[in-house]
């Protein structure tokens, strides 16, 4: 499975956060998240979504897995007490292009690790993350990001 490195840079984000098993819980949080986004005239051509799954749902527990919806905001955006803020972390990543649909996220799934080991990477210590940008956020389109080490000697 073909993927590119790159290092995605610290970005000021807004989320809504889903806190249950993954699955249709995070389809209404985005949901809500965009709803949101558009009232505040964010979801725009040049907006950039995340979906980031906070827990490995093999390690903890599905009622605890956290699934957080967000948008980068502009650093001079005036937060409002109705929806979370935080920062993404700087990092590298391996980006695999799908559609996103259940039967392509199954299938990426199963060989984006390979990939990454075959590639010379080891995964970071880091939540994996979906990311939606431009057409993406209309169309059938996501990147999965996977946290990766680059420096490994």
């Amino acid at each position: 499975m073909k993927f590119d490195i790159e290092t995605l840079p610290s970005v000021r984000i807004a989320y809504v956060r889903q806190i249950g098993p993954y699955g249709s819980g995070n389809i209404r949080v985005m949901q809500r998240l965009k709803e949101w986004a558009k009232e505040e005239n964010l979801l725009t051509e040049s907006a950039v979504l995340f979906g980031i799954s906070q827990d490995n749902p093999e390690t903890v527990p599905p009622e605890q897995c956290r699934y957080d919806a967000c948008i980068v905001i502009p650093q001079d955006y005036q937060m409002n007490k109705i929806i979370s803020e935080s920062k993404l972390p700087c990092g590298d990543y391996a980006i695999f292009k799908l559609k996103h649909t259940a039967e392509d996220i199954q299938k990426a799934w199963n060989q984006i690790f390979p990939a990454i080991q075959n590639g010379g990477y080891l995964m970071d210590n880091k939540p994996v993350i979906e990311r939606y940008k431009g057409h993406m956020i209309l169309d059938d389109d996501c990147e999965i990001c996977v946290p990766v080490k680059t420096d490994i000697n």
